[in-house]
């Protein structure tokens, strides 16, 4: 039976394709915002923090970016929006290249199944209703970053074609009790050590104090201090440093404030001066924390205490006495993520091209990723390369 590929938003364009699935693309988030809340507020849906309406939103708006916005939804033959996929189209090369929103900042851009069946929608099925929604709207090429393989233990089929991406990303599943989590994550020695840091960090500076962000003003005071930590951080690393631009700054800002945040900040602070320690960040849904950011103060007399590890321990409880599901730090290797996460998540990178100037973009994208996929993982040549970005940040 044939079915419609609508265009909507200011303009819309209308044509006829065959399949079971119509596609809509919104240019204008209020006419899709009553759709999109109503399907992450569903029990049965299946998405991760960074595809709520708030957090889009956010990163939209902040970014200047709304007008780049294509929001693509997928209904089935009985008109039900089955797939919900936030896009923001850039210029490369002379090409259209619909990307899901967030960039780097979004850990996973999975997309918002209305349901687990949502989910089991053949892959073969969705490309062809993206390449159909796509002609109409101007895309050559979708370039979908950060699909994991698999989620809450559904098969992602946006994944199923995927070239495997540089890193992974690291999670583990909360229990019902928030000590017994503690004591599973962190083993007895781990946590006899941060008992004795943090013993030793009281004595010698004072009472500690774990908080969480409640006002904008308090988010506006724990960012600053990250801003602050993770400038130094990566001028030591001699890269360029992602959360120096105002709009991101912003984003970060907006997506922490508001009665129910896209984001939640914590820190550990010194009880009487409020000096900021270490701070964490993570995007939030009701039954996950998504980590986003995380620094401390480079102060060799507070970083011998480690008190990011100090944080992180604290989180782990707190989240699970918030009932909270599903915790994951992110993408991206390192020892704090390895100690204490029992899953990796796998992570892909999506081409689907539209146009036979899309291919050929696909093509080259897909060989960069394989490139940065060998170099991130031979330590010899990562070694090289960062010596490179060095050089080449100092000349």
């Amino acid at each position: 039976m044939a079915t419609g590929v609508q265009v909507a938003g200011t303009d819309m364009i209308g044509a006829r394709a065959s399949g079971t699935l119509t596609a809509e693309v919104f240019s204008d988030l209020a006419a899709v915002e009553a759709l999109w809340r109503r399907l992450e507020s569903n029990p049965a849906s299946l998405h991760t923090p960074y595809q709520r309406f708030d957090w889009v939103s956010a990163y939209l708006r902040a970014t200047g970016t709304a007008a780049a916005a294509r929001i693509l939804v997928l209904r089935d033959a009985e008109g039900r929006a089955r797939i919900l996929l936030p896009l923001v189209l850039t210029q490369r090369f002379g090409q259209t290249v619909a990307r899901v929103v967030g960039d780097t900042h979004a850990n996973y851009h999975l997309p918002l199944f209305a349901t687990r069946d949502a989910a089991a929608i053949a892959p073969g099925e969705i490309t062809a209703a993206l390449i159909r929604a796509g002609r109409p709207a101007g895309i050559d090429v979708y370039a979908l970053q950060h699909q994991p393989r698999m989620w809450d233990g559904a098969a992602n089929p946006f994944a199923e074609t995927g070239e495997p991406e540089a890193s992974d990303a690291y999670g583990l599943m909360l229990g019902p009790d928030a000590d017994a989590t503690v004591r599973r994550v962190f083993s007895a020695d781990a946590r006899k050590k941060l008992r004795s840091k943090e013993k030793r960090l009281v004595e010698a500076k004072g009472a500690l104090a774990y908080r969480r962000a409640e006002t904008p003003e308090e988010a506006a005071r724990y960012l600053a201090a990250f801003f602050a930590h993770k400038a130094l951080r990566f001028a030591g690393m001699g890269v360029a440093d992602p959360y120096a631009p105002d709009p991101i700054r912003q984003f970060l800002a907006a997506a922490a404030s508001g009665a129910d945040p896209a984001m939640e900040i914590y820190a550990l602070c010194l009880a009487e001066s409020g000096r900021v320690l270490a701070t964490f960040g993570g995007a939030v849904s009701e039954h996950r924390f998504s980590g986003m950011m995380t620094a401390f103060d480079p102060d060799p007399e507070i970083a011998r205490f480690s008190p990011g590890d100090l944080l992180l321990q604290h989180l782990v409880g707190d989240q699970t006495a918030r009932g909270r599901r599903g915790f994951d730090l992110g993408v991206g290797e390192a020892r704090y993520k390895a100690s204490i996460c029992d899953e990796t998540i796998g992570l892909v990178e999506t081409i689907v091209p539209v146009s036979l100037r899309g291919r050929a973009y696909g093509v080259a994208r897909m060989a960069l990723t394989r490139t940065k996929r060998r170099i991130k993982r031979d330590p010899r040549l990562y070694a090289v390369a960062a010596r490179l970005r060095k050089l080449t940040r100092r000349s």
